[in-house]
């Protein structure tokens, strides 16, 4: 049985929702989804997680595409308002776990620099043991190198960890490798799931 919580972060503790500033500034539903389908599409936010800068981000976007420079800033500049709020009963279990002296860990795709604000505004995202940051190590998951780095560094094997994330791709990574996982959807009732994989809390 596992023993130790490894936390993705965004739409596991924190909300994530790139549409929430985007609403006022663009609308129209399909006109708001073809901006994120082929302006500053998924792969391009990607690259911040993995190290590169906003400024070079957004240069190479004004540069394919002037006509949107304001909306292309606006993506850095109204960051924040994309991270609203944490899930609170997700991070109830990271809470008492933490309590229950589980140890408990975070491997999370992000910015270094949007991930050193939102600390800022969480606090609980300094509580971890340990925390594995994209940008920090220039690895993303489902990459099963990031995985492997967290074990190495922290000292834990795999089949030690119950490995928490909301991407499909992400949480089949990490089972390949060993871990158990649980994929986190709006339906998930963590607190459940964990105390199903032998956790008492």
């Amino acid at each position: 049985m596992p023993q130790h919580l490894v936390f993705d972060i965004g739409n596991v503790l924190i909300r994530w929702d790139q549409d929430i500033p985007f609403r006022a500034l663009i609308p129209d539903d399909e006109m708001r989804a073809a901006f994120f389908r082929d302006i500053l599409p998924p792969t391009w936010n990607l690259e911040q997680d993995r190290g590169r800068s906003w400024t070079e981000a957004e240069a190479e976007r004004i540069a394919l595409f002037p006509d949107y420079t304001d909306l292309i800033r606006a993506y850095r500049a109204r960051w924040h308002e994309m991270v609203p709020d944490a899930i609170e009963e997700n991070l109830a279990v990271l809470r008492d776990a933490q309590r229950a002296g589980i140890r408990c860990f975070a491997i999370t795709n992000f910015a270094a620099d949007t991930f050193a604000e939102t600390k800022e505004r969480f606090p609980f995202l300094k509580s971890f043991e340990g925390t594995v940051v994209s940008a920090h190590e220039r690895l993303l998951k489902p990459d099963p190198a990031i995985f492997r780095l967290f074990a190495e560094r922290y000292a834990v094997a795999p089949a030690e960890c119950l490995f928490i994330d909301d991407s499909a791709k992400n949480v089949a990574a990490a089972a390949t490798l060993g871990f158990a996982t649980v994929h986190v959807t709006s339906e998930t009732d963590l607190r459940r799931e964990v105390a199903a994989r032998g956790f008492a809390l």
